[in-house]
Parts: structure tokens; C-alpha cells; sequence
């Protein structure tokens, strides 16, 4: 597993969705700033855990084919349902 591409290429992906940048709110009120949630992505010797999911050892073919996605440069195909412009 190449860990430098990795964070590479998550460094690349939050860029694209704007990391840093402030959405606008509409409140009854008026309207806010609100920074986007994140969503943790921990990577260890032996496995990683996504957000507050379950530890996911490398063995498993969820766990490769969300690295291999974000090594080719694309959002983890897993979060399209839940982040369809990304995350």
C-alpha cells in the first residue's frame, strides 16, 4: 500500500470539495457560515476505520477497493450514496 499516494491524493480530493470553504446556512433569521462536517479517515498498519465505522483490516475487498479508488484519484466509491459531491 502506498500510504504517500494515498494522502496525496486525499490532500488533491479535499481540495476539489472545497476544504477550508464556508457554506451559507439559511436561517429563519438571516443566514450563517457553516463549515462542512468531515469525514475522518484513519489508516493504521493493518487496516483503516472510515468516520465512527468499524475497523476494516486490508485484507478485506471493501477495504482495497476504497484504497485502490482513492489511489486512482477518486472518492472511495463506497460514500456516492451518501456524498454524491463528494466528501
Amino acid at each position: 500500500i502506498d500510504f504517500d499516494l494515498i494522502l496525496e491524493n486525499i490532500k488533491d480530493l479535499n481540495s476539489l470539495v472545497g476544504e477550508g470553504i464556508s457554506e451559507i446556512e439559511h436561517t429563519p433569521r438571516g443566514a450563517r457560515l457553516r463549515w462542512p462536517e468531515p469525514l475522518p479517515l484513519t489508516l493504521y498498519q493493518n487496516g483503516i476505520i472510515v468516520g465512527n465505522g468499524a475497523f476494516r483490516p486490508y485484507q478485506h475487498p471493501a477495504t482495497q477497493q476504497c484504497l485502490q479508488d482513492i489511489m486512482d484519484g477518486y472518492f472511495p466509491s463506497e460514500l456516492q450514496p451518501h456524498y454524491p459531491d463528494g466528501v
